[in-house]
């Protein structure tokens, strides 16, 4: 399955969050789309359009190699981030959210 690591996703990178919601509204990276796993099947019309391989994230990676999974089997150029937003938090990379200060549930 295609991974790349926290170090390597540009901080300009095309990002999908396929977290639930509330994972989402605490803390989520600056250009992701929020996408749950849940939702995904229904929603591909909603994934960016790139050239670029787009980073998929969840709280620690087990969810977003689902996604990368399936999302692999249907033509996209995905690549699971491993250790998900727990490993962006704590690498330092930046965190959004409309609702406060982030931090990653």
């Amino acid at each position: 399955m295609p991974s790349t690591t926290v170090a390597d996703v540009p901080d300009d990178a095309v990002i999908i969050d396929v977290r639930e919601p509330n994972e989402w509204q605490a803390g989520h990276a600056p250009n992701a789309v929020h996408i749950p796993l849940g939702e995904l099947p229904g929603r591909l019309d909603d994934l960016p359009d790139t050239d670029e391989t787009v980073a998929v994230v969840c709280r620690g990676g087990g969810r977003s190699s689902r996604a990368v999974a399936w999302l692999t089997m249907q033509g996209f150029d995905v690549a699971n981030v491993e250790g998900g937003m727990k490993a962006w938090e704590a690498s330092g990379k930046p965190l959004h959210s409309e609702h406060g200060s982030p931090f990653v549930v």
